[in-house]
């Protein structure tokens, strides 16, 4: 989640909206992983057939945050200190007081003297067979500034936006001195590292001069999530002059295209029985060009809309203000949402995102609550 908080009389509310779907899309996938994660659901037909629907339609969550810090933030005005002071300290240290509760969930099930399955049965990823135990409890508090496990697996974003944080300056530089033909040959280069992950899967993992003693082959160095970080600032900065007509059927046939691509390419790997972790993620990767034309299809339908409720404005601008906090929490609580979906006996078809809605309004009160009850202290908590 990004965490820039437009000021009102600057406010762009199309990008309120942009991120409360994505908020919205990245808790449904994380509600998904009942369905995609085991062999047992991705054997059993009708899981492996609606984690896969509404996993593939939801892969451009992430892409879509990093734009829209691309759009908020580039080019950078601060100096490279105080961006850093700022950025880094808005996310790091909520990111370490949820690491360590996370971290310490299951040691505080053990200690009340509850079966390991009640932190199975929270993280999808904590497997059948989770450790209650205070060694255990310690490698992983220890661990936690240079690594992410089951219990904090979501958190992997914070390590990505903190590297992004930490290049933005230099981005910044070039992009103030670099003009639009320069733009147009990073965007190319870029768009060619897309196809890499496919590349070195169907071909040979050794070519471009990648091999055991270098991973960085040609196209290395223009790739990764900096990209969407530009796009983001292009798409703000460069409006396409489109008629309605023209975007509408531009954004569908960019999105439809892309989403064919990632659903039949994910039935394929999980079909196979052989594949490895690696080959099941393959076309769920966020940097691969069929999810690129998924987001850039989404921000481009969602740019031209005018939001003039200000009901509606004032709780996308509250979400806004609540989002890392609510992304933080949230895995807390996907468990019980899934628990609450089986109880209620919610068909299979609509349990991903009855799970979510329900998953997004527990997180959002209790952010709220918090926001509401101790500001000073919520920021450093929630972000």
């Amino acid at each position: 989640m990004d965490t820039t908080r437009p000021k009102e009389k600057e406010r762009e509310y199309w990008l309120d909206l942009l991120r409360f779907i994505a908020i919205f899309m990245v808790i449904c996938i994380h509600c998904a992983d009942p369905f995609n994660i085991s062999p047992e659901a991705r054997a059993n037909p009708e899981y492996n057939f609606w984690g896969s629907l509404y996993g593939a339609f939801l892969r451009p969550c992430v892409p879509l945050f990093v734009m829209i810090t691309g759009a908020l933030l580039l080019p950078i005005k601060e100096n490279t200190g105080a961006f850093y002071k700022k950025r880094l300290s808005r996310i790091l240290i909520p990111f370490l007081i949820w690491s360590i509760l996370y971290n310490c969930y299951p040691l505080l099930t053990g200690m009340l003297g509850l079966d390991p399955a009640v932190v199975s049965e929270t993280f999808a990823y904590a497997g059948p067979h989770p450790s209650q135990s205070l060694e255990d409890t310690i490698a992983r508090l220890v661990a936690i500034i240079v690594s992410f496990n089951a219990y904090t697996v979501h958190l992997w974003y914070i390590f990505m936006l903190a590297g992004l944080y930490l290049y933005m300056p230099y981005l910044t530089a070039w992009i103030e001195k670099a003009d639009r033909f320069q733009y147009k040959i990073y965007g190319a280069f870029w768009a060619a590292t897309l196809f890499l992950p496919y590349a070195f899967r169907f071909t040979a993992p050794d070519i471009l001069g990648r091999s055991a003693w270098n991973s960085f082959d040609t196209f290395y160095y223009f790739a990764g999530f900096n990209g969407y970080l530009f796009l983001g600032y292009c798409v703000k900065k460069y409006p396409l002059a489109l008629n309605t007509a023209t975007r509408y059927i531009l954004c569908a046939a960019l999105f439809s295209t892309g989403y064919l691509i990632t659903y039949l390419g994910f039935r394929y790997m999980t079909a196979n029985p052989g594949s490895t972790e690696n080959d099941v993620e393959l076309f769920f990767l966020y940097c691969s060009p069929q999810v690129a034309l998924m987001t850039l299809a989404v921000i481009l339908f969602i740019k031209p809309v005018k939001i003039r409720s200000k009901t509606v404005r004032k709780y996308l601008a509250r979400t806004t203000q609540y989002g890392l906090g609510i992304y933080l929490c949230h895995y807390f609580v996907v468990g019980l949402g899934y628990a609450i979906s089986q109880k209620l006996s919610i068909p299979v078809s609509v349990r991903i995102p009855f799970t979510a809605l329900v998953v997004f309004a527990i997180s959002w009160i209790v952010v709220h609550l918090f926001y509401k009850a101790t500001p000073r202290y919520a920021r450093w908590i929630f972000g």
